[in-house]
């Protein structure tokens, strides 16, 4: 080998030894001893073994004010590229928290673009690692600009490609909205996510708060709803995204994977599950559980909005979204935040043709001063608009009650439901018998001589004509009463008919969803 040849191949090295230093060995130290890992270790913890490829590796900053040319590296402090999860490629983006705090600047925007770009070329997932101190404040616009970017191309890519955010550190100001447009938010016991950090907000309103407290991810988790899944840590986090992906399509023109596993039908054991009073409380998890392939049920949102539960699970092998009413929390009544998980939750599936499974066990939207001022209205029609706009396949069971607009929201025929099905016990209604006999009844029991005893005879009517499936199935709203035990056999068998389900909307350019 000539003189020239070595010099090069030198050079080449010592360049990819520097881009691999990252942002030494000191901030890769302190990285690990904070419990977490490097943006390359991510990339690898992703993808299959020995599969990540890395681009542009060699880009970085063009910026030379306040002393960045003496601060620049290779890379920008973005590890971007592309490898296979579950053997199919996919796309993602690292940010590099040794590496200047992994701030955003014009090239690290560039990078991370240029990714995404690939992804929707390709149609494949992206997913986004979050580690950042946010905008670099050196490059003033252009990284701006930069987010700008990402926020455009996260819109476009929405309902194209399966988008997913992992928060693994702090991700504060503009940088959040990025992760917001995603279709999924992963995020560490350790990550933070807020507009205004804890030193702005005491500037501004005087609070005094810690970064947990406000933008956690316990808080982002329960109580704001921003964060679809939690993890103790990196591996066990990106490990999650890994399980997502298994039930997801890789674009809105693919199938998702047909996945065999263990079917035995549990439904023999429903009654025992649910009792029959509607006023005793369950788990519906156990009934999803008996229905769907064995350990196949991934929660989304486990603790926000719990009176609602959403997630992926397979039955026969092939992936389906359930949302179901979870009588332990408020008997599984509809309010603000249950109908905004699951209306999201239902468009997902429906940009990316996933059949739809609903749970119906409803008393009502709940009711109450707070809601109304919160919005319900609002917020409860996201509910009726999803399921009305979705096409994909739609099959419900209802369970025990269903009334009033709540069983109007939760894919009633009306809304747009193939199959309905019901079980013996089901009490589908404007409203509950005793709330019902308070209104039509009201007359007659004040004329009664004895208006309690009235009062238990009209119950008893109402109870026994209305508190039941059978009106329904004889108006056409419920397809087939159904024994628990055939509930399994009946719910594959429907997804199985509808497979080749083929409905369009009328064109228009996109709808109007309240918000």
């Amino acid at each position: 080998m000539d003189s020239m040849w070595q010099q090069s191949i030198d050079r080449l090295n010592s360049r990819r030894e520097a881009v691999a230093a990252a942002g030494g060995a000191d901030r890769i130290a302190k990285q690990h001893s904070s419990g977490k890992l490097t943006a390359r270790e991510r990339m690898e913890a992703l993808f299959d073994d020995g599969t990540f490829v890395e681009l542009n590796d060699e880009i970085s900053s063009r910026c030379s004010d306040f002393g960045m040319d003496k601060k620049k590296r290779i890379g920008d402090g973005v590890v971007t590229g592309y490898g296979y999860i579950h053997g199919r490629i996919a796309f993602a983006s690292s940010q590099d928290f040794t590496v200047g705090g992994g701030s955003l600047g014009e090239a690290h925007a560039m990078k991370i673009c240029r990714a995404m770009d690939k992804a929707m070329e390709m149609k494949a997932p992206f997913i986004s690692i979050n580690d950042s101190g946010g905008a670099r404040i050196e490059e003033g616009i252009d990284s701006l600009s930069g987010y700008a970017d990402i926020f455009y191309r996260n819109t476009i890519a929405s309902g194209v490609i399966p988008q997913i955010s992992v928060i693994m550190g702090p991700c504060a100001g503009g940088a959040c909205y990025s992760p917001a447009i995603t279709d999924f938010i992963f995020m560490t016991d350790y990550s933070q996510m807020y507009i205004t950090g804890p030193a702005v907000v005491k500037s501004v309103t005087g609070e005094e708060i810690t970064s947990a407290a406000l933008g956690g991810a316990s808080v982002h988790s329960s109580t704001s709803g921003v964060a679809h899944f939690v993890y103790p840590d990196d591996l066990s986090c990106l490990n999650g995204v890994r399980q997502l992906l298994g039930y997801l399509p890789q674009s809105n023109e693919d199938y998702t994977l047909t996945v065999p596993g263990r079917t035995v039908d549990n439904s023999a054991s429903l009654s025992d599950i649910v009792p029959a009073d509607s006023k005793k409380a369950y788990d519906v998890r156990n009934v999803i559980n008996s229905l769907v392939d064995e350990n196949s049920f991934f929660e989304i949102q486990e603790s926000f909005a719990r009176n609602i539960i959403i997630g992926f699970a397979r039955i026969d092998g092939e992936t389906i979204g359930i949302i179901a009413n979870q009588a332990l929390y408020m008997a599984g009544s509809l309010e603000i935040n249950a109908s905004d998980k699951a209306s999201r939750f239902i468009r997902f599936c429906d940009c990316f043709d996933i059949p739809l499974l609903t749970l119906v066990d409803v008393p009502a939207f709940l009711p109450g001063s707070q809601q109304e001022h919160g919005g319900i209205i609002r917020h409860g029609a996201k509910l009726l608009y999803a399921y009305s706009e979705a096409t994909v396949p739609k099959v419900s069971l209802i369970m025990r009650k269903a009334y009033g607009g709540a069983y109007i929201a939760m894919n009633s025929k009306g809304t747009g439901a193939d199959v309905v099905y019901a079980w013996p016990v089901a009490e589908i209604a404007v409203m509950g018998a005793s709330g019902a006999v308070s209104i039509i009844g009201k007359k007659a029991i004040e004329a009664a001589e004895d208006p309690a005893a009235k009062r238990e005879e009209l119950l008893s009517e109402y109870n026994d004509k209305f508190m039941n499936p059978y009106i329904a199935a004889e108006h056409g709203y419920v397809d087939e009463v159904i024994l628990p035990e055939e509930t399994r056999t009946k719910i594959a068998s429907a997804f199985k008919m509808l497979k080749t389900k083929d409905r369009t909307l009328p064109y228009k350019k996109h709808g109007n969803i309240p918000l």
